[in-house]
């Protein structure tokens, strides 16, 4: 069966031991064992990194049975390793020390030839890890009990098992990264400028979300979010069903779903399982959640401001009253306001839960009371920064939900300056960006607006 090996490796590799133990120099986990096949055998090397390889699983499944060979030869003992005498589900041969060390880098056991000069790699990876767990940050209430993990695999595995079709179909790039589409659904030369982008840099290894989602967007950059975000397997191969592309990696537990748009951040996955008018309903509750938590401090700026008379005469005497005795104007007011609340989400995020509980308990009630009765802020103004919050913590995107809060301090100072004038003209200009930010061609704000025809000679992603 293997015939053609002695013809094909007559020049032999590039594989060597000195050359691995330079490439790994200061890796205390690199681990190393020579072997002999026999009494009299052949010679060999097994490598491999503990804890990214399972100590067992080398021992049992890889030195075991080669020990156990009667091999005089390399050339033998190489053949008798691809017929399968090791009791490994994988193996690979290489003939470079890169190639070598990459496949040691994911949890493989190399078997070193070294008058061949090559390496036979066995897939012995560790299981240790998180398993998979109820999703933590979208919360699940008429939909499966399951999230991602750190693991790819089982990544993968949750996706097929909602998607069991041959048409479902996993490309992997560099870095851990691997490429989920259905053919026939996403559209082809997406799924091309896509692995274009993640094969582009594969010594770049994306250590956080935020330089997986740099590789994936599109220039020029937008507080826009243009990549959805999920940890739940069935929201990601619902969109893999609407003809989208994903994205997982190694280590990361979230999926990743291009092109993103507007209208789809606001949707969640239980409305899948709700009756339509009760679906739409919530997307339109979150949509005014959006606008009130956008506009609202800065249309009280400007209409407090600037343009008393549109507030109604009970309104207007109470907010006067509540003014009567603070120092501070109506934009500091506002503007310190929404700076105490990021500080006290900010700190209720790096804070252990009880603590952090405690924290913005104290920060809401306490501080809060406390300046009120001090006549250091107004009632009408914590109300306002309390409303526009709460309308923030709707969004199911938690990224739409950053970009609203910034934009939201833009329009404030707007409003200080210039009145609705101010406001309007910053929310042309926020309306501007999403018409102009898009993703394999197709614009934030579809279907509201067109698709962004292709340059001409080129695909989507070209940069």
């Amino acid at each position: 069966m293997f015939d053609f090996l002695d013809d094909f490796y007559a020049g032999k590799g590039t594989v060597s031991l000195p050359a691995l133990r330079a490439r790994f120099a200061g890796c205390a986990d690199l681990t190393e064992r020579s072997l002999r096949c026999g009494e009299r055998g052949a010679r060999a090397a097994a490598l491999w990194l503990d804890g990214l390889a399972d100590a067992l699983a080398v021992s049992e499944d890889v030195i075991r049975p080669l020990a156990a060979l009667r091999c005089r030869s390399e050339t033998a003992l190489l053949r008798r390793g691809l017929e399968g005498r090791v009791y490994s589900c994988t193996v690979r041969l290489r003939r470079t020390t890169e190639e070598t060390a990459a496949e040691l880098c994911i949890g493989c056991a190399a078997v070193l030839l070294p008058r061949l000069g090559l390496a036979l790699c066995f897939e012995v990876k560790s299981r240790e890890g998180r398993g998979v767990e109820a999703p933590m940050i979208e919360k699940s209430v008429l939909g499966a009990r399951d999230a991602f993990t750190e693991k790819l695999r089982i990544n993968t595995a949750l996706v097929r098992r909602r998607l069991p079709r041959p048409e479902l179909k996993l490309w992997e790039g560099g870095a851990g990264t691997a490429l989920m589409y259905l053919e026939g659904a996403a559209p082809p030369d997406q799924v091309a400028a896509l692995k274009a982008r993640l094969g582009a840099a594969e010594a770049a290894s994306p250590a956080s979300p935020g330089a997986l989602e740099r590789r994936l967007a599109a220039p020029p950059r937008s507080l826009v979010p243009q990549v959805l975000h999920t940890e739940r397997p069935d929201r990601f191969a619902r969109g893999l069903e609407q003809g989208k592309v994903g994205v997982l990696c190694q280590g990361q537990p979230l999926g990743f779903l291009l092109p993103a748009t507007l209208p789809e951040m606001l949707r969640t996955q239980e409305d899948e399982a709700r009756h339509a008018p009760v679906a739409a309903a919530l997307t339109a509750l979150r949509a005014l959640a959006l606008l009130i938590a956008l506009l609202l401090p800065a249309a009280y700026v400007a209409a407090a401001m600037y343009h008393q008379e549109m507030i109604p005469d009970r309104l207007l005497l109470s907010v006067i009253r509540a003014k009567e005795e603070v120092p501070f104007s109506t934009a500091a007011e506002v503007l310190g306001m929404l700076l105490s609340f990021e500080l006290l989400q900010e700190a209720g995020i790096r804070l252990p839960d009880p603590v952090g509980q405690t924290v913005s308990v104290i920060g809401a009630l306490i501080v809060g009371q406390s300046a009120v009765e001090a006549k250091v802020l107004s009632p009408i103004v914590i109300i306002v920064v309390a409303l526009a919050g709460v309308g923030t913590y709707t969004q199911p995107s938690q990224e739409l939900g950053a970009a609203v809060r910034l934009w939201r301090l833009g329009l404030v100072l707007c409003a200080a300056a210039l009145g609705l004038f101010g406001v309007m003209a910053g929310l042309m200009a926020i309306v501007w960006r999403l018409c102009d930010t898009e993703n394999l061609g197709v614009c934030c704000l579809h279907p509201l607006c067109g698709d962004v025809p292709p340059r001409e000679g080129a695909v989507w992603g070209d940069e």
